[in-house]
Formats: structure tokens, sequence, C-alpha cells
């Protein structure tokens, strides 16, 4: 019998002989929650060690949580993952995605979908009255998202759901997203896994309803998150343009934040939103003086075409610095690089890319990359650009956020959920507040209730010392492979600040466990959720391990983090680098390197929490027995 709150059924689907199985959910519920940890865990039982992304035995795998379908709750989300070409070597990744696909597939009955194998010509899965179809979609290869969306929702009717891929993945590039009607993108490298399965889309249709154990229960935490929310987001969206954009929540969110939408000239509705609306804007200019026009344009084309805008921001400004330098030209490029700024360079950039067409191949497969390929001096000017092994932007830098350094270094990507727990609202808020911003609330006296009731103690907000940091790595992870098990938005969740008239400005860390709670009927404390969340980590880490990931040798960062000073205007939101530091003393992290013995301790002391062998990063058999995960000792001793 299958937990309340989930449709109770997995599906895999094999491209290679058009076969289905379905199974019960039920097992991988009770031990891994569902989204990242369920993903994780079909993951372990389906896909090869030594399998490459491009194989056929790797897997495409869509997954929702409980959460995933009850609305109001920031939550209407789902995870999809699989082993992605963006890294070196190549690795697990997973991203976190919204709009309705993911509620609609749980409709559908499936709490996941597993697709391996390759087609032998382009297809199209369509999920829906308990069949699975497989429709030929050689018509549709080459086309854009949108044209896609449009032309399965022409066929199958408008309800369907569509999860597709652009070009960019069908033509194998490393940083490809997939897209969902409703404005929703994965990054990480899994849009390439679709590309590479002949898998041009996902429709999917379902009218079955799934229930809470406790509806009652369920509605009072909903009606207490918008209490706890009301006027966290009340300044004016900085993704706003007057005139033309308007808010638009997520589906089924309930609470809303600063996403804003508009309607093209097309009257398609296109979202602009955080990053993904900066991916074409230079960072000499302002976002006043850009042309909206192309800055909008830049974002459309990156969905149409299915490309990550945090790793195509990064590879534009390396774009523009190399060419100032006079290290690339237009004649070696290919590239209208005189134009930047205005919507033919980036027209022309993101379909050279998308086809990997002339330098646009060297592009396709990132910054870093196409950096060696030119030369030294080119890989040192990306390090202006690019913040991650994986070619995204810099953003959260580890010079200034000291407990990121673990974050960014034991993650097989750039992991948003994380960073955004450990700075997100808080940091950002409490910049505000301690600039003397108007409207700004967030006090140096709340940070510090954060730091003890979500990331172990009072150290953790002091950012002139390693001290605490170790611990409150351990407790954001933990804490946010539980968000993105339940599956929850990484931008209200976990709820740490509340503009609210309350006792204080700082959220509740027993709100999870009560919603999950009253999802399932299974009575779970917070120390009980998160042990799960530990669970999860260690799942992640023994998949990673197996794959070659090297262990503290593969806990590593950029190198440019210890050798380079964190310059004014490094991180976007904090320009002048003010952190807190002893006894709250308001400081500078300008002109800071990391310490490599400090990391290298500081390494040392995360392992030790975590339970893993200090020497290798290898979680010990001990750990793995008191997580309930035996299956794992055997082929990690192997390694």
């Amino acid at each position: 019998m299958s937990i309340q709150g989930y449709a109770g059924k997995i599906v895999i689907v094999d491209l290679s002989n058009n076969t289905t199985e379905v199974f019960d959910s039920t097992p991988y519920a009770e031990r891994f929650i569902g989204g990242r940890g369920l993903a994780e865990k079909l993951y372990w039982d389906l896909v090869p060690r030594d399998t490459a992304a491009s194989d056929p035995e790797n897997c495409l795998i869509c997954a929702t949580g409980p959460v995933t379908g009850f609305t109001g709750l920031a939550g209407c989300r789902w995870i999809v993952a699989g082993k992605s070409p963006i890294r070196s070597p190549e690795a697990f990744s997973y991203g976190n995605m919204g709009a309705r696909f993911g509620a609609m597939l749980k409709s559908a009955g499936y709490d996941a979908l597993v697709v391996k194998g390759k087609a032998e010509r382009p297809v199209t899965l369509f999920l829906h009255d308990g069949q699975i179809e497989f429709k030929d979609a050689s018509s549709l290869w080459g086309l854009t998202t949108f044209e896609t969306i449009d032309d399965i929702k022409g066929d199958l009717g408008r309800n369907v759901n569509v999860l597709t891929i652009g070009p960019a993945a069908e033509n194998g590039v490393v940083f490809a997203t997939a897209f969902a009607d409703g404005g929703a993108s994965v990054s990480g490298g899994i849009g390439s896994i679709m590309g590479y399965k002949n898998l041009k889309a996902v429709a999917v249709i379902g009218d079955q309803r799934y229930q809470p154990a406790y509806p009652d229960r369920l509605k009072r935490i909903a009606d207490y998150i918008r209490l706890i929310r009301k006027g966290t987001f009340d300044a004016p969206s900085p993704w706003a343009i007057p005139g033309l954009t308007v808010p638009e929540p997520c589906y089924g969110c309930g609470i809303g934040c600063t996403r804003q939408s508009y309607r093209g000239a097309d009257g398609r509705r296109y979202k602009s939103f955080c990053q993904a609306s900066m991916v074409y804007f230079s960072p000499s200019m302002s976002q006043e003086s850009m042309p909206k026009d192309a800055r909008l344009l830049g974002t459309r084309l990156c969905d149409a075409y299915g490309l990550d805008t945090a790793v195509l921001s990064s590879l534009i400004g390396w774009l523009m610095e190399c060419t100032r330098q006079g290290l690339i030209n237009e004649e070696l490029t290919g590239l209208p690089l005189s134009a930047f700024g205005n919507a033919h360079f980036i027209e022309e950039l993101v379909r050279k890319i998308s086809f990997r067409e002339g330098f646009g191949n060297i592009l396709a497969d990132g910054a870093r990359k196409a950096a060696e390929y030119i030369g030294e001096k080119a890989v040192s000017a990306s390090n202006r650009f690019v913040g991650s092994v994986t070619g995204e932007n810099r953003d959260y830098d580890p010079r200034l956020i000291l407990t990121t350094a673990l974050l960014m270094a034991t993650e097989p990507r750039k992991p948003v959920s994380q960073l955004h727990g450990i700075s997100g609202n808080i940091l950002i808020s409490w910049t505000s507040w301690a600039q003397g911003l108007e409207g700004a609330f967030f006090s140096t006296e709340d940070l510090r209730k954060v730091a003890v009731r979500f990331w172990g103690g009072e150290k953790a907000m002091d950012f002139s010392t390693f001290e605490g940091k170790a611990l409150a790595a351990k407790k954001v992870q933990d804490r946010s492979a539980v968000q993105e098990s339940l599956v929850l938005c990484d931008v209200h969740w976990p709820m740490q600040v509340t503009a609210a008239n309350l006792d204080d400005h700082v959220g509740n860390p027993a709100v999870e466990s009560s919603l999950y709670s009253a999802v399932t009927g299974r009575e779970t404390s917070e120390d009980e959720l998160y042990l799960m969340g530990e669970r999860i980590i260690n799942l992640q880490r023994a998949i990673c391990l197996c794959q070659g990931w090297g262990g503290r040798e593969g806990d590593h960062l950029m190198d440019f983090y210890f050798t380079e000073p964190l310059q004014k205007g490094d991180v976007f939101f904090n320009p002048e680098g003010i952190m807190p530091g002893h006894n709250s003393e308001i400081i500078t992290r300008l002109g800071c390197v990391l310490d490599r013995d400090s990391f290298e301790q500081l390494k040392s002391e995360y392992y030790l929490l975590r339970g893993w062998d200090m020497m290798t990063g290898y979680p010990t058999a001990e750990k793995l027995r008191d997580l309930d995960l035996d299956e794992l000792i055997d082929p990690l001793q192997g390694k």
C-alpha cells in the first residue's frame, strides 16, 4: 500500500525496445522521501557505474515529492536527474523545476518517470490514462522548445503538459537545458541526456487525485506560511520593467516572490526572473542603459534553444574580456563581437553554440574549455566570470561567504538550493539592513538567531573565521536534501527570514517536518526528517565516488579563489564585501583569498562531523549502517 501524499508508482520506459515497467514507489519513498532522494536511489539501482552520459544505459529521471501538487506551500516542484556531461569527469547531476509538469506526472499516477535506452529516431513520450505512447518526433527535431510545445499541444490538446529540449540538447551542448511549458528550465547539463536519447519531449496529462493524510493540518501550515512570508517580498521586483512585466508566481505557489512575466509580440508569455533575466548584460553597463529588448531577448533565446543562462552569462562576460584584451576577434570567432549589446550579437551567439557551428562548437563545451583552447591569458580572464567547475557564473563567492566553500567543493554541480540556504534572502536581507537601506528589517541580531536555529551556533555568522562553518555546511546540506526531496522552492525554503510582525524576523526550522507529517501521515520530528536528509547526502556521495570523484582530492574549488583577492563588485548583491565578523562587528572581505591549509582543515572537520574517513573523504561502513545504507558498503569498499 502506498503512503498518503504519493501516487504510489514508478514507471521505467526503455526507448531501445519501446517497453515499460511499473512498480511500487513505497519502498523508495519510505527511505528517501521523494524528489532528489528518490532520483538518487533510482540512479544508484539502475545506472551502471562506468556509464557515460551519452550511453543508452544512462537514465533520465523525473521525480516528484510528497508536497508536489499541493498548492499554497511554494512546493509544486519536481526533480530531473541523470549523468551529465557538464563536469569532467562526468557525474550524476540534478535540477529543481517548477511549472505544472511535476504535478501532472503525479496526477497521471507516477511518483517518478525513468527513461533509459536510446530511440532509433526522435520520439515523444505521451503519458495518459495509464498508457504510454511512443510518438514519432522527427518533424519536431530542430525546432525550438516553444515551437515544440505549440505543436504537441496542437496535436494532443492544450491541457497536456510538456517537457522538451531545443537544438542545444539535440547537438550535445554540455550546458543544455530541458524546458517545461510555464517557463521552467532545468540546468546542470540535464537537457543533453534527452538529446543523447533522441527524446525530443515528454507530454503528460492526468486526473488522478491524491490526498494528504491530514488536510486540516496541511491547511493550517499553509496559512502559517502565508503569515510568516507576508511582506518579505514587498520591495519592487528588481526584474520588473515598468509598463511591460507583471508579477507571476509559479504554478501552485500560493505565496509569490519577485518573479515577473510579460507577453511578447508573438502572444506568448515569457519570464523575467533572477539570474536568467540578466544573461545578456554587461558589467560595464548599468541595468538601465542596457537595452531592455536585448536583455529580454537573451532570456527568450536561452529558453527557446535550451541553454543554461548561468553558464552562458559567464561565457559572454569572458568573451567580452578576451575581446578587450585582444585575445580573440571577429575573424577568429565568426561572431559579431562589435555588436555586443544589441540583438544581432546574442542571436548569432546562441545559434552558433546550439548548432555547434564554427567557434560555437568550442563554446558548446563551456568557457573553461574554450579558454584552454585559446591559451593561458584566456584562462586567467575566465576567472573574473566563471565561478564553478561546471562553468556557472560567479556569485555566493566563498571568499566572501566562507561556508559556501564546502558546499561548492562537495557537490557535483553549483548547489543553488544550498547556496541560498546560507545566503539567499538571509545575507541579502542583512546586507540591506547593514547598509541602512529604506525598508530593510533583518538585523544582525536576527542573523545571530538564524545562525543558532539553522546553522548550529553563533560562530557560523562570524565570517572572519572558518570556525563553525563545517557544522553549518552539514546542516545546510541535510536540510537542502530534504527540501529538494519534498520538493520545495528554495526561494522561500527554508523559511529563515520573515518580515511578518512576529517576535523576531526568524522562521521556524520545524515547519518542514510538520509539513511532511501532515501530507504523509508519518509523524516525523525535525531531527528524524533531517536524518533522512543526511541519508540522501551520503547516497549522493557514494554515487559520485563510484564514478571517480576522488574523495578528498575531488573536493576542490577553482584555484583562483586561493590566489586572487576578492574585488569590489565581484558579488552582485554585496559589491562592498561587507559581512558580520567577530562580536557582530561589520567587516569587509574585500582583498581576501581562501587559505589552502585552513580549507583543508575545514574539510577534515566536515568529514568528522559527517562520519566520513578524514584521510579519504569516504563514508565509513559504520556510518552507512547507521543511516540504513548497507547496500552502499561493498561497492565503496571495492573502490
